[in-house]
């Protein structure tokens, strides 16, 4: 009998569909870019996404709350909460870099259950249930495991959403390690989960950012948490470390602080 997070999944993953097919359509043009308050890029595209899964879960589920970067948020006090964002790496979209993508996950009481990181340019879909398992296109996957720091492989989206007061821990941690490559937005958190790479560090991020590849990453085996080895819920924001294997998770950490 399927039980409930593998119900909700299959209706993520429904509503991806939906996403996709509007990212492919749009992508035909050049979108006009206006900027938030924050300086960050939005577009049509990330509000009509947004409206669009909005809409099919309020018709499928008028119980639930929803969170999502446009539109703000509903009812997060009800066990289920749908975290929604759009266009992932709005600012990739726009240059025609093929990592943006949409990130859906479900919460439940305040904790990722599932996610869904969609990737329309690729071709590409991992999905998960935390503490379940994950799957790329349909295939399972696994984090990579008993990587050394001096041999990690790191990813990060963007230096300069980097805290002042927290780059010098960053910077701590991107000397130990072997490489870090920058800016690959929600397709970095997609390559932990498949056992590509072996850390992504974040900072200036919320939720929506998060909850989906928490979910994917510990279906996969992985361990996200902030730079304090605290979990992320509803609430969260700020800095996020993400590992595929918990003693490299640890020494990370204590680069960052958290001793």
């Amino acid at each position: 009998m399927t039980d409930i997070a593998e119900t909700f999944l299959a209706f993520a993953e429904k509503i991806a569909d939906s996403s996709r097919a509007l990212l492919l359509a749009a992508a035909q043009e050049a979108p006009r870019v206006d900027l938030k308050q924050d300086a960050s890029f939005v577009t049509a595209t990330d509000r009509a996404v947004e409206a669009r899964l909005r809409e099919e879960i309020h018709a499928a589920f008028p119980d639930h709350g929803i969170m999502g970067e446009e539109y703000g948020s509903e009812r997060l006090d009800a066990e289920f909460v749908w975290v929604l964002d759009p266009i992932d790496g709005t600012a990739a979209w726009v240059a025609g870099i093929p990592v943006y993508g949409t990130l859906i996950s479900l919460a439940r009481g305040g904790k990722p259950l599932l996610g869904v990181i969609d990737l329309p340019a690729t071709g590409e879909r991992l999905t998960g249930i935390s503490g379940r398992g994950a799957w790329h296109n349909g295939k399972a996957i696994r984090c990579r495991k008993g990587t050394s720091l001096a041999d990690a492989y790191m990813t990060s989206s963007n230096p300069r959403f980097i805290p002042e007061a927290d780059r010098a821990p960053f910077a701590r941690l991107d000397d130990a390690v072997q490489f870090t490559q920058y800016g690959g937005s929600c397709y970095s958190y997609a390559c932990l989960a498949r056992g590509r790479t072996d850390l992504a560090v974040d900072a200036g991020f919320d939720a929506y950012d998060l909850f989906a590849p928490t979910a994917i990453i510990e279906g996969a085996g992985g361990i996200v948490t902030d730079w304090r080895g605290g979990p992320l819920d509803l609430a969260w924001r700020g800095c996020v470390v993400a590992a595929g294997d918990e003693a490299l998770h640890a020494k990370a950490l204590d680069l960052l602080g958290a001793g």
